[in-house]
């Protein structure tokens, strides 16, 4: 069974975090820099949110607000759903689903060390079976010569 352990090896464990008194505009900026669609809200080294391309479209920009005067943390998400390293990446779909998100932050001993999106497990769902497919295949290779040697 794979955990988020097994995402992270493959993603590394870089967090982008943004503090939470930069403006919309910082981060978003920053988004874009690093082609991403979240940052972990912090204040000092604690983690307080997250912020993600689906708050600049529903608590700024539909509200009208101006992404240069407002503030990371007027409009982020406060609640977070979290994981950890040894979470079953089945139980963080089901998580993602049940609560319509793509990012779950990994946080072990209350510190954040990952951050998995929904697309890592569409990576991941990819990789394995990939996998499966040349377990197969090379069967199958092996079956086809056995029993074409035998006649």
């Amino acid at each position: 069974m794979e955990t988020v352990q097994s995402v992270l090896d493959t993603k590394g464990h870089d967090v982008t975090t943004v503090d939470v008194a930069a403006t919309v505009t910082d981060a978003v900026d920053l988004m874009s820099e690093r082609r991403i669609g979240a940052l972990v809200v912090t204040k000092g080294d604690k983690s307080v949110g997250i912020f993600t391309e689906r708050d600049v479209l529903r608590r700024v920009l539909a509200l009208g607000l101006n992404p240069a005067e407002t503030s990371v943390a007027d409009v982020m998400t406060a609640t977070v759903a979290c994981c950890r390293k040894e979470t079953p990446l089945r139980e963080c779909r089901a998580v993602m689903m049940d609560k319509g998100i793509r990012h779950l932050p990994v946080v072990e001993d209350g510190r954040l060390c990952g951050l998995v999106s929904s697309r890592d497990m569409i990576a991941a769902e990819v990789a394995a079976k990939q996998d499966t497919i040349k377990v197969l295949e090379s069967t199958i290779d092996e079956l086809n010569e056995y029993l074409y040697t035998r006649t």
